[in-house]
This record gives C-alpha cells, structure tokens and sequence, in this order.
C-alpha cells in the first residue's frame, strides 16, 4: 500500500486544525438568536406582559442552554471541519447530534406556556396539529433520513454547501416533529398516550435507520464517493471509516431511542401508580364514610 508524504499529511492535519478553529457567522447568529430570543421571552417579556407567574424552572434553562450548546459544537469546530471535509464517521456523529440529542433537549427547555401562546391563532394550531401527528412525523422523518442518504444526494450536499445547509435545516425539522409526541409539551397539540404504543412509536422510528446503517456497516464498497476520495487523516481507509459510521448510527442512534423508550416507561408506570393511589384513597375514604 502507498502511503501519502510525510510532507502532504502534515499539510492536510494543518489544514485540518485550522478549518478546526472556524467558526461560521450563520450558525453563530442563529445560536445567539435562539438563546437571547428564548431568555427574552421567559424572562423580561414574561414579566412585563404577564405572561405567566413562576419563572422558568433550573432543568427547562440546562436543557435549552444545553439543546443549544450541541448545535453550536455540532456545526462548528473539530467535528464540523471533520465532517464536511475527511471522516464519514465524524459525519454520522454530528447528524446523531442534531436528529437525536439537540431536538428533544430544546422541547425540553421551551415553557408550555409559551408554546400554548403561539397555538391561539386557529390555522397555526391547525397547522402545528398537521406537522406534530404522530403519522406525519413518522412518515415526513424517515422519507427525508433515508432520502438524504442515497449515496447521489449525500455527495450532491457534501459538494454543495448551501444544499449542506438544507440538509441539515431539514434534518433537524423533522427531528423535531418526531420527538414532539415523545415529549408532548402541551395537551393541545397531536399526541399518543403513554405506555406502550408510544414506546412502539418510538421503536418503530428506529427500524429504517437500522436497516440503512446495517447496509452501511456490511457495505462491501465505499458508497459515498466524496469519502472515499478524501484526505486520510487518520488509520481509517475509506471503507473502514464508513463501516465505522455504520456503527454510529446503528449502536448510539438505537440507545438514544432506547433510552427514549425508558423514560416513557417510567413516566408511564409513575402515572399510573399516581392514579392508582389516587383511587385508592378515594376508596379508603368512602368505606371509612
């Protein structure tokens, strides 16, 4: 096996750092807007229209600051410059970051008292029912995850930084209409009950992922041709470096959704305790009466 010069790989690896080190004006002004915009509205609006009483509780601001904090490192830095320019692996960590771990941190952050005063206009309530049906999200997600990863339009994107753009304005779109029956911010808004046919819910949304990632990992060629011509920055040869990403969306993605399904169990069996007692007490009372 050829190996590249000395000389060249230093050139790419400080290539490499450097692109490491950018930072990129959108994502820097779309980060800023998301955290000034949500501090002004749960805090200074809040109170100077009264929009609601308590203020905004530790764990909603640690979840938004830190749904925001993983889009920042997501498209921008080491893992950015890796991504659009080297390691396919590096690629699938960050679209696990932006599909997976930021969107239901943000869900997570956002008041439903603030969500509930965007719904009071009857066509956006409409409108946000259509997106946030559990059907819909299902469908409208994996047509794009799996569309998005035919090999023709991963390397169009990869080659085309405005589609890169898209790609990704997309993917963390749809992300957001898949978790939003998971979390269910608001009671006005599409969502399943919890118990077990949310957890197939979410179970269900990992299927076609699997399947694509299973193809990746025991790919026999490389398929996204991009990767296979880029620099080599580390041992990995192409081929190695897409099984690895295989194995990043198929391990990581699957215990993400996993730990999804957990929680909805414990949230589910926690209500159900909840009514439990309740009916209980009710009983006790009347037999006492």
């Amino acid at each position: 096996m050829n190996h590249p010069a000395p000389m060249l790989l230093h050139g790419v690896a400080d290539a490499a750092i450097a692109d490491g080190l950018e930072l990129h004006a959108s994502v820097v002004i779309g980060c800023l807007a998301l955290g000034l915009g949500w501090w002004a509205l749960v805090g200074p609006l809040r109170r100077r229209h009264s929009w609601a009483e308590e203020p905004v509780g530790n764990a909603r601001t640690v979840a938004w600051w830190l749904g925001v904090a993983v889009l920042f490192a997501s498209l921008n830095g080491p893992l950015h410059a890796l991504s659009d320019r080297f390691l396919f692996s590096a690629h699938m960590v960050q679209h696990i970051l932006l599909m997976l771990v930021m969107p239901p941190l943000l869900l997570l952050g956002v008041p439903a008292w603030l969500i509930r005063r965007t719904l009071r206009h009857a066509r956006v309530l409409q409108a946000a029912r259509m997106l946030t049906h559990p059907g819909v999200a299902f469908l409208a997600y994996n047509l794009v995850f799996l569309g998005w990863h035919f090999p023709a339009s991963y390397n169009a994107a990869l080659l085309n930084h405005d589609l890169h753009i898209v790609q990704h304005l997309m993917f963390m779109a749809v992300a957001v209409m898949m978790w939003w029956p998971v979390i269910a911010p608001v009671a006005e808004l599409e969502r399943i009950p919890d118990g077990p046919l949310l957890m197939m819910y979410v179970f269900a949304f990992g299927i076609p992922s699997t399947i694509l990632s299973a193809f990746i990992t025991m790919s026999d060629s490389v398929l996204y041709q991009f990767y296979g011509l880029a620099p080599r920055i580390s041992g990995l040869d192409p081929l190695e470096d897409q099984r690895l990403g295989g194995l990043i969306m198929w391990i990581p993605g699957m215990l993400i959704l996993w730990a999804a399904i957990t929680a909805i169990w414990f949230r589910w069996t926690r209500e159900e305790y909840a009514e439990w007692r309740a009916e209980a007490r009710q009983h006790a009372a009347t037999a006492h009466g």
